[in-house]
């Protein structure tokens, strides 16, 4: 009887397999406490069926069957289970009583398990109209999208029943959609079932957007609503339709229209930007003089889609809008909601590289040249120049100004207005443009990098993007599997390729030493400072310890971090994090980010230690991997991984521990087990970015005035005082003194770094280090009593 509910299982295995093992933990209130087999080792055909039995766990069941039950639903949401015929009809029985008694039930777990059959579909019509009866009967329905899919289930008096209720009073939007969901195939009802939501603030995952973004018939609709919705709005402005303040669509509108646009903007409409150039002031404007908006909701559901999918145009088009509306909190609320917008659209790379000419050419009178743009001001002329950032000057009779003049303050206020607020846009965008350059090392480039002739004219020939895009290397396929490497601000020749051929930026992971020692070589000679970390870029390979634990590294593990620090800068890099301290379930986490365009996860573990005085400490644990696999996410042993996604998580759990270790901190005064982890790291073994550190120290030490006063010695730069001999650790940047290895606390000020010393990369770290070097190789000139006492203490 076992046997037959597991379905068909490897016989080998006997009555006392983990599946079998774990049926009886679930089902036998005397099992034992001993505990039970771990839920990865059971095929995904007997993880469904054990599903199943878990969901009909009882919560006053004895703890080993609510333990049991745990953790075979946490396995599930790991990895997709497979049902057998049998279990998907035992599911549906499940959910009816489910329905009985709790007044609902979650009608997408009976889809799942249609979706993921071994066997020809059961016959579950009897159940499904059991419950879409039950559904029917409310005043509301939470999840239209599974109703009419359990509804088709059910036969077609059942869904005509369904699309009557769900048409009842909701306008021609929402009418439309269903009569549109009602027709398509179960599969594509099912696709789009996973888009559906309890709330509009809780967004799916995007694979449940790409699968209903594959089905034609709701892309049509999609385009239709949202050109319905846009009619409306102009309706309103032109009197045809009269102004209620935030009352232009119902909820169920919004949401409808929140789907439509999140499918329109994942496939990247071609016709989307005109839309939004109607459709948003016609959301945020009153076509009077109120402070009002005809819908403040739907305005707020267009942001949210694009931090969900954003495109370059639908960020322009919100900060447009942020500019003109009335409202008095609803600019500040989009410029909180803009901040999610534009890190998502850096990670989003295959449409982030499309950087828009109009915010830099589109100003009356304004030329756009050569990354600059002049507007005149009475007698006075405005200058924006975008070189690495964007800056607004002012010049008379071609002599550039200290400030904003006074007459110009004065008469032209709203031009002043209008171009800081385009150089803030304009940073904004070269930010975002970078962040997608430098997040799509871990992406096919061939597919998110324009073709040769495109790149060309759309990135290295943009007046706004070239003075970026200039400073890095890149590589064009000259020749099927031959690459030229080039560093368009030297002023070599672009080589001769077609315009479709391939382009990617160059990463160190794909050259040989020498040429990566050669494009080193070149920076520093030429004083080329790249945007960001490219000819430098750590490289981070799979190391035997790696390679002996299989699915997880502790290469980072066992670090005390600043922890408000860290968390900060899981957010500044992408990555998700629970918040954690002193409270129920706050004490660990698993702080992760998606690579290679979704296909891999990366999960570093860490856990919350203590609070001394104001500050938090985090203890740091392992990094895993995780592949999507059928669309679920599946543990993948390192060496699977492929390299470039390996190299670049781990580059950023480096610099979480490398900023935020308490062992980089030179005032660190606790003692305990925090002294101890100071003391032994605070001096330790290099990490590959302090290995970086040093290879630019032994570039840059020759070029610099204080070049005879200072060595390389192994894990420290050795700077020669007139009082003392220093050791600076190119990790932590902490200081011993010579001879005996007394340490020297030199607190840093707000902006430590020496900035007249060429750097080919910002590193703080690196410019805090030369900054502690010239200090301390003219020791005698030092007047901070803190600094000399302690100097003169071992002299």
């Amino acid at each position: 009887m076992l046997n037959d509910a597991l379905g068909t299982r490897d016989r080998e295995r006997g009555p006392t397999g983990p599946a079998d093992l774990l049926m009886r933990a679930l089902t036998d209130p005397d099992f034992g406490e001993d505990g039970h087999p771990d839920p990865a080792e059971v095929s995904d055909e007997e993880l469904g069926t054990l599903l199943v039995a878990a969901l009909r766990t009882d919560p006053s069941a004895p703890r080993t069957m609510r333990t049991a039950g745990q953790a075979i639903r946490a396995e599930a949401r790991e990895r997709q289970p497979r049902f057998t015929p049998a279990a998907c009809r035992r599911l549906f029985d499940l959910l009816v009583e489910e329905s009985e008694e709790h007044g609902g039930a979650d009608l997408t777990l009976g889809l799942d398990a249609l979706q993921h059959c071994t066997g020809p579909l059961p016959d579950v019509s009897r159940p499904a109209r059991a419950l879409v009866g039950a559904q029917l009967e409310k005043d509301s329905v939470r999840r239209p999208y599974a109703l009419l899919a359990v509804a088709t289930l059910a036969g077609d008096e059942t869904l005509g029943a369904a699309v009557a209720r769900l048409s009842r009073d909701v306008g021609p939007i929402v009418a439309d959609e269903t009569a549109v969901i009602a027709g398509l195939t179960l599969p594509e009802q099912t696709a789009l079932s996973g888009t559906d939501r309890d709330s509009r603030f809780v967004p799916p995952h995007v694979d449940a957007w790409r699968r209903s973004a594959d089905s034609p018939a709701y892309v049509a609709f999609a385009r239709r609503a949202l050109e319905a919705a846009a009619d409306r709005t102009d309706a309103i402005r032109a009197g045809e339709i009269p102004y209620r303040a935030d009352k232009a669509f119902t909820d169920r509108e919004i949401t409808s229209l929140g789907q439509a646009l999140r499918v329109a903007l994942l496939r990247d409409e071609p016709w989307l930007p005109g839309l939004f150039d109607r459709l948003l002031p016609g959301l945020a404007l009153a076509p009077t003089a109120a402070r009002t908006l005809p819908s403040q909701a739907l305005l707020y559901e267009v942001v949210r889609a694009a931090q969900d999918f954003p495109t370059p145009e639908l960020v322009t088009a919100i900060r447009t809008v942020r500019r003109t509306v009335r409202h008095a909190g609803v600019p500040k609320q989009l410029g909180r909601m803009l901040k999610k917008v534009d890190a998502a659209l850096a990670e989003r790379t295959d449409v982030a590289l499309r950087l828009p000419r109009t915010d830099f050419t589109a100003v009356d009178g304004g030329s756009a040249a050569g990354g600059v743009l002049r507007r005149t001001a009475g007698d006075y002329e405005a200058v924006v120049t975008v070189t690495e950032t964007a800056t607004l000057t002012w010049e008379k009779d071609g002599r550039p100004l200290r400030s904003v003049p006074a007459p110009v303050r004065r008469d032209h206020a709203a031009l002043v207005r209008e171009l800081r607020d385009l150089v803030k846009r304009l940073n904004a965008q070269l930010a975002t443009l970078l962040r997608a350059l430098e997040g799509g090392f871990t992406v096919d480039t061939v597919d998110t990098v324009p073709p040769y002739g495109r790149w060309r004219a759309e990135l290295a020939g943009h007046p706004l993007a070239r003075t970026l895009v200039g400073r890095l290397i890149w590589e064009i396929e000259v020749a099927p599997g031959e690459w030229r490497a080039v560093l368009p601000e030297t002023g070599e020749d672009l080589p001769d390729a077609p315009d479709d051929a391939a382009v990617r930026l160059w990463h160190p992971l794909r050259s040989e030493p020498d040429a990566v020692r050669a494009w080193r070589e070149l920076l520093t000679e030429r004083r080329v400072r790249q945007p960001f970390k490219q000819a430098y870029r750590e490289i981070y390979l799979l190391t035997p310890a790696e390679e002996r634990t299989g699915t997880y590294s502790n290469r980072f593990a066992a670090h005390l971090v600043h922890y408000r620090r860290m968390f900060a800068l899981f957010r500044a890099r992408g990555w998700s994090s629970r918040l954690l301290g002193p409270w129920d379930d706050g004490d660990g986490d698993e702080a992760e980010r998606t690579l290679a365009a979704g296909e891999w996860r990366v999960r570093f573990r860490h856990t919350w230690s203590e609070s001394v005085g104001d500050d938090e400490l985090a203890s740091t644990d392992r990094v895993c991997f995780d592949h999507r696999t059928e669309g679920a996410w599946r543990e993948a042993r390192l060496a699977e991984v492929p390299p470039l996604v390996f190299s670049e998580a781990m580059r950023d759990v480096d610099l979480f521990v490398g900023v935020t270790s308490i062992a980089a901190d030179p005032d660190w005064t606790d003692g305990g087990a925090g002294r101890a982890y100071w003391e032994r790291t605070a001096f330790g073994e290099l990490t590959e970015s302090a290995l970086a550190r040093r290879d630019v120290l032994e570039r840059l030490l020759p070029r610099l005035k204080i070049a005879d006063r200072c060595t390389l010695d192994g894990r420290f730069l050795r700077v020669r005082g007139e009082l003392r001999t220093y050791r600076i650790h190119l990790f932590s940047a902490n200081i011993l003194m010579e001879p005996d290895d007394s340490y020297l606390c030199v607190v840093p000020a707000r902006r430590p770094a020496d900035r007249a010393v060429f750097l080919p990369f910002d590193d703080e770290r690196l410019a805090l280090i030369l900054s502690k070097a010239f200090l301390l190789a003219a020791d005698d000139a030092i007047t901070d009593e803190t600094i000399l006492r302690q100097i003169r203490r071992g002299a």
